[in-house]
């Protein structure tokens, strides 16, 4: 792996080393090593099927089987089921959201109990995004595409997790939404949250994270700052097919 890290050892909250992951008798994921800091935004690049999806389910326990070694906040989660997992303060947003449709929008908001104790207010959270302040009361069912990535956002800032793993949460989604979205992601990384985003939108991803990983065929086959990207960013627009 080539590239110089920023990565701040002594701020270490999540640390993954030599991580393989199953589904079936189909191994996925073969050997991740990524670190990730305290108050830092990582994202997780690749082409389809590289294995971005995997990683973040593999951290949470959500896969068949999983090996090596997983530490959230210097503690070991390998052994750990997905429900302990989570009240490490850990959040996950879904690409397929997990909006439930005859629930109004703020029962989905509210249905969620907290993993731990700081989660954002109601109030505060319609202060962040407005359109489900508007939406309060409709079912989950009736909301745009974008105000239930909104949604599930929320939900999950809620419950008091500060590391957060987001999936894909501006595909297929408009302009504008996608523009509050990384608003909303940036308010988040300013107030102390550690994100881990899978992004295939790298023009969203680009300004807002500290390092980049990526991933081929379920390994991490180099790492680039911040500082690096414009001098590499033809070689990661090759490796991304853009």
């Amino acid at each position: 792996m080539t590239g110089v890290s920023a990565f701040t050892p002594s701020h270490e909250l999540l640390r993954v080393a030599g991580l393989h992951a199953f589904y079936g008798e189909s191994h996925v994921l073969h050997g991740i090593d990524l670190q990730v800091a305290k108050g830092e935004l990582v994202t997780l690049l690749g082409r389809n099927g590289s294995g971005r999806t995997t990683t973040l389910k593999a951290i949470l326990g959500l896969v068949g089987k999983r090996s090596g070694s997983v530490m959230v906040n210097g503690r070991e989660t390998i052994g750990l089921p997905p429900h302990r997992i989570v009240h490490l303060g850990l959040g996950y947003c879904p690409e397929e959201r997990g909006i439930f449709a005859s629930l109004t929008a703020e029962e989905n908001l509210l249905l969620p109990p907290p993993v731990t104790s700081g989660g954002m207010g109601v109030d505060e959270l319609y202060r962040m995004f407005p359109n489900l302040a508007e939406r309060r009361r409709s079912p989950g069912g009736r909301l745009s595409g974008g105000e239930q990535q909104m949604l599930a956002l929320a939900r999950i800032l809620r419950t008091g997790a500060r590391l957060l793993l987001l999936d894909e949460i501006t595909e297929g989604l408009a302009p504008v939404i996608v523009q509050a979205l990384g608003r909303a992601v940036r308010a988040l990384k300013e107030r102390g949250f550690t994100v881990v985003l899978v992004e295939q939108n790298f023009r969203f991803v680009a300004p807002l994270a500290d390092r980049h990983y990526l991933l081929e065929h379920g390994r991490i086959v180099d790492e680039i700052p911040a500082a690096a990207l414009e001098a590499r960013t033809e070689q990661l627009h090759r490796f991304l097919g853009l």
